[in-house]
């Protein structure tokens, strides 16, 4: 899987970033994949899929998650989880305009 390189989101997003609100970059490492993958289903070519609501990217140098809000209404358990994990592990959420913003439940 690809990481997207951008500094761009649309209004229909939020960024998890990488950082807890302390600045200290979030362990393990791995986790944008780990929560692409949790969400992930395999299509008709057995290729692992990620959800067209989480993409991983790298915003401003730091591993982030872009998180579509449309997954609120698909999978609001989902959405919820996500948010949940967000909020206990402390993690920088940004809006649209990238301003960093509480965790939206």
């Amino acid at each position: 899987m690809t990481i997207e390189q951008t500094t761009t989101q649309t209004q229909n997003e939020i960024i998890i970033e990488g950082n807890t609100r302390a600045g200290k970059p979030f362990r393990p490492s791995d986790w944008v994949d780990r929560m692409c993958s949790t969400y992930a289903t395999f299509g008709e070519d057995r290729k692992l899929k990620y959800s067209p609501y989480l993409k991983p990217r790298v915003v401003n140098g730091v591993r982030c998650l872009a998180v579509d809000l449309k997954l609120k209404v698909v999978n609001p358990e989902g959405y919820a989880q996500l948010m949940h994990f967000a909020d206990e592990n402390q993690l920088n959420v940004l809006d649209a305009s990238g301003n960093s913003i509480a965790v939206p439940h």
